[in-house]
């Protein structure tokens, strides 16, 4: 082992070691320190190690979480960026905190949540064994472009990963287009029914043809461009998945019981967390088991036990207060979740944190493309809406648009007082902030009521 390797990974667990004193999370500097001194550690980290590798635009967090479990539950030894560190550095680092200081992993097998537009480098040195990709849809226009953008990105990750099993969403045409022209197997996954009886108003990022441009025709929707697409022209469709959601018996505030079909064996399950999206999810995971050769049965049972990641339906109570926090980030995902937060019965106070930073993207314009109006629908079922966040005032404005009564709007700037509001509240709390907003918020939650920082 070279000693530039050597010094590179020691640097990288000085770094952690130090930031983590401080009551940080050091989960991205000390991989950029490591590239620094040995910009090929990663390959040499990653040397014998069984990786699964997850990216997609929407879902990767939830699902390689479920991924998790099920490896847990399998007996298998792994190590995994919990975190959420998923760019090049990152990833880095946790190789490197994971391995002994000649470079060797103390794991034979590595879960990795991978940034989409990070995947292409990513993969140049892991060489993954099953590659799950969520879905594919508009997100961050700043920085990723256009979804066309993100497709080239993954298809030159796919490139570099020619013997990766390939998890790909059958209901996702533009997902589905990445097993074109490619060696690897290719295991289908997808919801063969809907999900929901009302769904809020969206914009499909592909509502037509990917080979030839005509309009799709469907024959179900579950959400956004994802349902039972075919392409009346040319002759373009959903291929039937070897992994199916088939029934959705109920979906609540806590969580879906469903019928996941897989190998053409049926498994009744539940799902922990609730919203549709999370049917899919669990789905990915249930495909990426059988890529795995687990066994079927136990990835479906660890469906309901698993930990949701931070930020990602996770749920607070304190002191008799219920808070859940749900990260809205781009219009499908954020749909979404008012899909959810809209069919539920009891009332509710709604908080929304709106950030323009770097991690967030700078374009806030996608607040415009997502149908807030089915909050101001609810009625009495909206008892209160707070927003927050940098640009606190850019979403009032949206919601004042939207119709919702000025007397039910507020205002609050200050994270210290956002909270005590919550935590006042006699009804349940749905906290909807994006990505920066969130871990700001997680981190005044974990210093004041004592909960887990985000990188635990």
């Amino acid at each position: 082992m070279k000693v530039s390797v050597c010094l590179s990974i020691l640097t990288c667990k000085l770094a952690r070691f130090a930031i983590r004193l401080l009551g940080r999370g050091g989960t991205d500097f000390p991989g950029r320190l490591a590239l620094k001194l040995c910009p090929d550690v990663l390959g040499k980290l990653a040397e014998g190690v069984t990786v699964i590798l997850v990216t997609g635009t929407n879902g990767k967090t939830t699902t390689s979480r479920m991924i998790e479990q099920a490896l847990t539950d399998s007996g298998i030894s792994f190590f995994a960026n919990r975190s959420g560190a998923n760019l090049l550095s990152g990833v880095t680092a946790e190789f490197a905190m994971h391995a002994t200081v000649t470079g060797r992993c103390r794991y034979p097998y590595a879960l990795i949540e991978a940034d989409e537009a990070a995947l292409k480098a990513i993969s140049k040195y892991v060489h993954a064994r099953v590659l799950v990709i969520t879905n594919v849809f508009r997100d961050q226009l700043d920085r990723y472009g256009e979804v066309t953008h993100t497709l080239e990105n993954l298809r030159i990750g796919i490139s570099h990963c020619p013997d990766a099993v390939l998890c790909l969403n059958a209901d996702d045409s533009l997902a589905r287009s990445l097993a074109d022209d490619v060696p690897n197997r290719v295991i289908y996954y997808g919801v063969s029914t809907p999900i929901y009886d009302h769904r809020v108003a969206e914009l499909s990022d592909a509502p037509y043809c990917i080979r030839c441009k005509h309009e799709y025709v469907y024959d179900y929707v579950t959400y956004g461009h994802l349902g039972g697409y075919r392409c009346p022209n040319c002759g373009y469709c959903r291929p039937d998945p070897e992994v199916a959601v088939t029934k959705v018996y109920s979906s609540d505030t806590e969580g879906s019981r469903v019928r996941l079909e897989a190998g053409g064996q049926a498994y009744d399950t539940t799902v922990n967390l609730p919203g549709g999206y999370n049917i899919y999810n669990a789905c990915a995971a249930m495909a990426c088991g059988r890529a795995l050769g687990l066994d079927p049965a136990t990835v479906a049972g660890s469906l309901s036990s698993f930990a949701c990641g931070f930020g990602r339906m996770e749920k607070f109570e304190i002191d008799g207060a219920s808070l859940r926090m749900i990260l809205i980030k781009n219009p499908a995902g954020c749909n979404q979740v008012l899909n959810f937060l809209t069919n539920t019965r009891e009332p509710s106070v709604f908080v929304v944190c709106l950030n323009d930073r770097a991690q967030d993207g700078r374009d806030i314009s996608w607040i415009w493309d997502v149908d807030f109006e089915q909050v101001a629908a609810m009625g009495d079922r909206l008892s209160r809406l707070i927003v927050s966040g940098v640009r606190a005032d850019d979403m009032a404005v949206r919601f004042k648009y939207a119709g919702v009564p000025a007397d039910k709007l507020q205002v609050v700037r200050d994270y210290g007082e956002l909270i005590r509001a919550c935590v006042a509240q006699d009804r349940p709390v749905y906290i909807m902030p994006t990505y920066t907003a969130m871990l700001e918020l997680r981190e005044k939650l974990s210093k004041t009521y004592g909960f887990k920082d985000f990188w635990e």
